[in-house]
């Protein structure tokens, strides 16, 4: 009897066993997210895509079909924009060219810089891709093993034989849109973070009808353990292609897409796993027009101390106001002091190419403003001759010292120094002179207002308050004419945009 319960004991302890083998819960790989998982576009601006309306060979207009497409106006069409025209089958672009948007005329119209080469059929589509580089950074929660991977999926348009044409997609949601990796390479994806080098892009597998875009990262040699920080690069050259707006988008609005991030193991059995977001939106063109603009300033000068082209002033130079030399009575015998005086110009332009400022009188000065006939009319018909400078013969085209012993020259001229900038085309000291000076060129004798006679500033850009002194000097011998006399100067400052 002893024996028959032992045997039964026995039984009934195998026949547990064997229970709890049968019923024991199947082993199970549990996965986790990732930490601080993102995706940065570079460039997060929607592609450009709408329908042809029109578009004749030779010429330069385009305009798009106003319904029924991703972009239905030209809100998102910018100027600089590189376009080029799809056929309806989207095998790329037409003939191979690309054009430069010149500017939007109105919401379904645009220009291109050059003439179109081929009249655009109605069923073609107007394409301006945006692309870049994607950024995935995430910090892992498990350890990946060194036969592990990481494998990541990027939404594709489940439109056949369109997921990687070089086209940017649309479709009516995110869940059947996507982006086009185009040409990309394994060797245009970078993986940083656990020891560079032990990771290898082996696969880029394009996405088809039924299957988003995957990418497939080995890891070899050696596990990466949990807590590490792993950034996954795709190059921004040739980059990802953005979409194109939803068909049912609302502009202003982004379209929200998923990508996955997976870390496996041998097996290919999940380890972590993150969906990523990315959202495209339109860009913002921020557009302003500046006027062409030019000021000329001349100021008078009134100071009694200081030094203008090598003259000091005193009490006794001259005042001069923005529309007056007044000498007041002058004497023969020359005094730096009142035979001397000043006036400070200044010219501010925005001209891309810089300005030029003239400077000419309307005749050489008369006794009452009368016409002084000639470029050398003098005192014998009660005029004051323009300077010839120290005998050396300046004229308005050509500068001479006149420093040395102007009452042996009488006349009136003018001469130079840079305040700000050295926009002066000639300086009273230039060559070590004492008072280099000219002739105003003179309306009256024909004398021409070009570069070379007249041009007393220039340069080739834009300045912001270039100033120079003009340095006014006269004469006259004993002999002059009693009487009251005076001429015009005239400035002229000539942009160029």
């Amino acid at each position: 009897m002893a024996k028959k319960k032992i045997i039964l004991l026995a039984f009934i302890f195998v026949l547990l066993g064997l229970i709890h083998v049968f019923l024991k819960p199947t082993q199970k790989t549990h996965s986790a997210n990732f930490t601080s998982a993102s995706a940065t576009l570079s460039n997060a601006r929607f592609s450009y895509k709408a329908g042809v309306a029109s578009g004749t060979s030779g010429s330069s207009t385009v305009t798009i079909d106003a319904s029924g497409n991703a972009d239905n106006n030209t809100n998102h069409l910018f100027p600089k924009d590189v376009v080029c025209f799809a056929g309806s089958l989207e095998t790329g672009c037409l003939g191979n060219v690309s054009y430069t948007v010149a500017n939007i005329v109105d919401s379904t119209t645009f220009n291109v810089t050059t003439p179109l080469t081929t009249t655009l059929e109605s069923t073609a589509y107007v394409v301006a891709t945006q692309s870049g580089s994607l950024t995935l950074s995430f910090t892992t929660a498990t350890e990946i093993p060194s036969n592990g991977d990481i494998y990541i999926t990027i939404p594709a348009v489940n439109t056949t034989g369109r997921t990687n044409d070089g086209i940017p997609d649309t479709a009516s949601t995110t869940a059947t849109n996507g982006f086009d990796i185009q040409t990309i390479a394994t060797t245009d994806i970078s993986i940083t973070g656990c020891t560079d080098v032990n990771w290898t892009v082996a696969s880029i597998t394009a996405g088809d009808a039924s299957n988003d875009h995957r990418i497939l990262i080995n890891r070899s040699t050696s596990s990466c353990p949990a807590s590490t920080a792993i950034t996954v690069t795709i190059d921004s050259s040739p980059g990802i292609i953005n979409p194109a707006p939803l068909t049912t988008h609302t502009q202003g609005q982004a379209d929200s897409y998923q990508i996955n991030i997976k870390s496996r193991d041998g097996a290919d059995n999940t380890l972590d796993q993150s969906d990523v977001a990315v959202a495209p939106i339109e860009g913002v063109l921020i557009s302003a027009t500046v006027d062409e603009a030019i000021s000329l300033t001349i100021a008078g000068i009134t100071t009694d101390s200081g030094s203008y082209c090598g003259i000091t002033r005193t009490a006794s130079s001259p005042d001069t106001t923005a529309t007056s030399v007044p000498w007041g009575t002058l004497s023969p015998t020359y005094a730096a002091a009142t035979h001397n005086t000043q006036h400070q110009v200044t010219v501010s332009t925005n001209a891309t190419d810089g300005y030029s400022l003239y400077v000419e009188e309307n005749d050489q000065m008369g006794k009452d403003g009368k016409v002084c006939t000639g470029a050398s009319a003098g005192e014998s018909v009660d005029c004051i001759q323009d300077t010839v400078c120290d005998g050396t013969g300046c004229t308005h085209q050509t500068y001479r010292d006149w420093g040395s012993n102007p009452s042996s020259y009488p006349g009136l001229g003018y001469s130079l120094q840079n305040v700000t900038n050295t926009d002066a085309t000639f300086e009273y000291n230039t060559s070590s002179a004492t008072f280099n000076a000219k002739q105003f060129a003179d309306q009256e004798a024909s004398e021409s207002r070009s570069a070379a006679n007249a041009r007393i500033m220039n340069n080739s850009g834009p300045v912001d308050s270039s100033s120079v002194y003009v340095c006014y000097r006269i004469d006259i011998t004993s002999t002059q004419p009693a009487g009251y006399y005076y001429n015009k100067v005239k400035y002229t400052a000539v942009p160029t945009f």
